[in-house]
């Protein structure tokens, strides 16, 4: 969900209602102007009628939340002094409440709130106040996962309010019930009552059954207005469901597959070639008779220039380049004639033109997911081991900025080579070196031999071990011998090969580690397809095929990542989404090492990002 700002005029109008529950307040309170909560009780603690105290505190909580100040609006309203607040004062505490619980994401909060409302609550309000009301209410809802709840807020809100935007509240809706679980979907459908909601549950259920083509998803919201013609929806569609209903007909026809297919990428690029074919060979919802792919070598020559021949021959979808000097050769334009997926990304420092689209196997994914993995797991304190070079320093940059946005801290970050000593790597980041050195200088200092056994460091509370397998399978039994075998480790998909060798991945044991779907799902059609008949689908190539796939499947669906922020893909590399810049980021899977061989792990709620959360899958 995409939470709506809490706005000046929202905040307006609830102090509107706060003046309007305010009555006669003592005149002593109303000469005192609290600059601080603490301030505020004990001025309210003087006043004899508790209800004039009552009040007195709401309108200072609404004066905090107008100056956006909603930490100290909330020590007043979760008070013991507004704990049974008097029956005029209740509708005007729960809409503070939602206001600050909201813009604070304090889900334990909300979580008591809600447990007194109910979807058509929003409806005790004074009719200038419903709209605000009801939204406070739905995101109140949604902070907690209730997502039902807040879409039928809403659905009782288009009932109630005349003057709303129906393209709105039509997109607020399905972005809630695209967040509802399809058990819970399903079962609430078949007790639903009231023709708007079954419709919208129906129209939910339909489009989000399992194994959907878009072009089967177009047919059944079609379907659906056929069979819903009165329904508010099926006159004005959400924006993603409009957008999906119009893909079949406008997806590229004519495509440009450019790769490099000789030199140094020659490997690689015929990989993701055959990946990209595979995926459209499987793919039925296709018209063979109109797609016309075309694969063209981009070895030969610059690729502003073959892009710029490629543009003048009537192609719809450029699909490269894969190297990254290529792809910069393209900033050079300020709108591309022809829209191009590149299959890799350009430094931060560079603007992407219009037209431009980016995806690729990106280390950066991996590492704010890693951070994202802690967070939700409560560590907010641990120590880091990142090859040296360009690319290791990408890795830290990524990891240590969703580090930081996450609230946690990196202790320590080693470097290393893989030629290093790692012994004396591991001893550093474990802090017996330190503790190596105290003991020496105690020796020195007293002029005696000390019997001493070193000391990690208490205050790591994991490992973060980014390195390759061989390097990997030196480190973790050092962790041991170093008196961190207790730290939970965290690493990236460069720590698996992508084939199981329980032999020699045993030393990786409990390494937890986020990698792509085709090489930890084993229930996968085309990878177990591909593999009977193509070389090249295992292992780091076997990553880059699939990373060809999900370049087919994003190549119909581009439009809808760009305009709706929430829309995803299930992808052969992960849950695919898109920034509003066009690059395309991946969500993965979590596998831990059991007796040398990786077996998943429940897959972690995606925090709110800037990327965007609560997102719905569109597969094939």
């Amino acid at each position: 969900m995409t939470k709506n700002r809490i706005t000046h005029r929202a905040l307006a109008g609830i102090f509107t209602l706060t003046l309007l529950f305010a009555g006669c307040a003592s005149i002593n309170l109303d000469s005192q102007v609290a600059k601080s909560p603490s301030q505020a009780l004990e001025l309210a603690a003087r006043e004899s009628n508790t209800e004039k105290a009552q009040q007195y505190l709401l309108n200072v909580a609404s004066r905090f939340q107008e100056r956006g100040e909603h930490r100290a609006a909330r020590t007043l309203l979760q008070s013991t002094q507004l704990a049974q607040p008097a029956p005029p004062l209740q509708a005007q505490k729960q809409l503070l409440a939602m206001t600050s619980a909201v813009a604070l994401e304090d889900r334990k909060w909300a979580d008591s709130i809600v447990a007194k409302l109910s979807p058509d609550n929003f409806r005790s309000y004074n009719s200038d106040l419903i709209n605000q009301a009801a939204s406070l209410q739905a995101e109140t809802y949604a902070l907690v996962g209730d997502h039902l709840s807040a879409a039928m807020t809403l659905m009782l809100l288009s009932q109630t309010d005349g003057k709303i935007n129906p393209q709105q509240i039509h997109d607020q809706i399905w972005e809630f019930l695209k967040a509802v679980p399809e058990q819970k979907l399903a079962s609430t459908g078949e007790n639903s009552i009231g023709f708007e909601t079954e419709g919208w549950l129906e129209l939910a259920g339909s489009v989000r059954a399992p194994e959907l083509s878009i072009d089967d998803q177009s047919r059944i919201i079609r379907r659906w207005q056929n069979n819903w013609p009165g329904h508010p929806a099926a006159q004005i569609l959400p924006s993603e469901l409009q957008l999906i209903a119009s893909l079949a007909e406008n997806r590229p026809e004519k495509i440009a597959l450019a790769l490099p297919l000789q030199g140094p990428l020659a490997a690689a690029g015929k990989a993701i070639r055959d990946g990209f074919l595979a995926a459209y060979y499987q793919d039925e919802s296709g018209d063979r008779n109109k797609t016309d792919i075309r694969v063209v070598d981009t070895s030969g020559q610059p690729f502003d220039e073959l892009y710029k021949e490629l543009a003048a021959q009537d192609i719809d979808l450029v699909i490269g380049p894969l190297e990254k000097k290529a792809l910069a050769s393209l900033t050079s334009m300020r709108t591309l004639p022809v829209p191009a997926l590149g299959l890799n990304y350009l430094p931060d420092s560079q603007k992407a033109p219009d037209g431009l689209y980016q995806f690729g196997l990106s280390a950066e994914d991996e590492a704010r997911q890693i951070a994202d993995r802690l967070a939700g797991q409560s560590i907010n304190q641990v120590l880091v081991l990142i090859p040296d070079g360009e690319w290791g320093d990408r890795v830290e940059t990524a990891l240590l900025k969703r580090m930081q946005h996450n609230g946690a801290v990196a202790l320590d970050i080693q470097r290393f080579f893989r030629e290093d000593n790692l012994r004396a790597v591991t001893a550093d980041l474990l802090g017996i070196t330190v503790s190596r050195d105290r003991a020496i200088q105690v020796e020195r200092t007293i002029g005696l031999n000390v019997e001493f056994e070193p000391r990690r460091r208490q205050d790591a509370e994991a490992i973060i071990m980014v390195a390759e397998p061989a390097v990997a399978r030196q480190f973790k039994p050092l962790f041991a011998y170093y008196f961190g075998g207790d730290l939970p480790v965290y690493s990236p998909s460069i720590i698996y090969e992508g084939t199981p060798d329980a032999g020699r991945d045993r030393d990786l044991n409990q390494v937890m580690f986020t990698d792509i779907p085709w090489v930890l799902d084993d229930k996968n059609p085309l990878r177990n397809e591909a593999s009977q008949v193509l070389p090249g689908t295992r292992g780091q190539l076997g990553r880059l095929f699939a990373m060809g796939a999900d370049a087919w499947q994003l190549s119909k669906r581009l439009p809808l990542l760009r305009q709706v922020q929430t829309a995803t893909i299930d992808g052969q590399t992960g849950q695919l989404a898109m920034t509003r810049e066009g690059s395309i980021h991946r969500n993965q899977l979590w596998a831990q090492f059991e007796s040398g061989t990786p077996n998943l792990l429940p897959q972690p709620v995606t925090p709110s990002t800037e990327e965007g959360e609560n997102s719905q899958a569109l597969t094939n």
